[in-house]
């Protein structure tokens, strides 16, 4: 298992809408994710960033988010979520949400 820490911007006028279809998220991307080996997905807000973590359990994230991606109701699931949020001018190249090292961790 591998801890996956990321930040991104969220617009303050979509912050209510944000919030709103991630209380209900679409049980088919729940599913996807799953299916791509993903547990403990959580995200955080705080002012105008959003702070997500997840534990990957597989052992190609790269092929298992590729598949998940390319589900049609992934991609509609990102054209509603993808207004509201500010990628990071520091995010490394293909990235949307930016990735972060993980500087420590206790069991």
């Amino acid at each position: 298992m591998k801890r996956y820490g990321m930040v991104i911007g969220i617009r303050p006028e979509k912050l209510a809408e944000y919030k709103r279809l991630h209380a209900a998220v679409w049980p088919e991307v729940l599913k996807l994710l799953t299916e791509a080996h993903v547990k403990n997905y959580s995200i955080f807000q705080k002012d105008e960033l959003l702070f997500g973590y997840f534990e990957y359990h597989g052992s190609d994230l790269a092929a298992d988010f590729a598949r998940m991606n390319a589900a049609p109701i992934v991609k509609e699931w990102y054209a509603v979520c993808g207004p509201c949020q500010v990628p990071l001018a520091t995010r490394g190249e293909g990235e949307w949400w930016a990735d972060m090292e993980e500087v420590f961790h206790m069991e």
